[in-house]
């Protein structure tokens, strides 16, 4: 799915023009790169995580002249898919992981009683 075809699915599923729906669109997108570039996270639950992420330096390795070059260190944008997401795309690993994960104790420990000061 493009641009174009969000903006008409948009359109369709709320009873808007294109232009509308492409203004609410450009809006949220500029309002998510907003956010980001300024380094807070943009949480989106069940769908996922927008957030910047520091890159560090590092020395990588050009093939055409056989010479290490220095990487500079930089920030970038990251998406991390929130689990309702991963869940839709691939229901048999969110199946797997929901059996690995362990059974909720069913009876919370009780609290140990508080000490007693000693008789001075």
């Amino acid at each position: 799915m493009n641009r174009v075809e969000l903006i008409e699915k948009l359109a369709a599923e709320h009873d808007l023009s294109k232009a509308a729906a492409g203004r609410i669109l450009d809006t949220l997108i500029q309002s998510i790169v907003g956010a980001v570039k300024k380094g807070e996270a943009v949480q989106l639950v069940g769908f996922g995580t927008f957030k910047q992420v520091a890159r560090a330096a590092r020395t990588g390795y050009n093939p055409r002249e056989g010479k290490a070059i220095k990487i500079a260190a930089t920030k970038v944008p990251k998406f991390v898919p929130g689990a309702a997401f991963k869940a839709a795309v691939d229901p048999k690993a969110a199946a797997r992981k929901a059996a690995k994960a362990p059974a909720p104790a069913k009876a919370a420990k009780k609290a140990a009683p508080a000490k007693k000061a000693g008789k001075k």
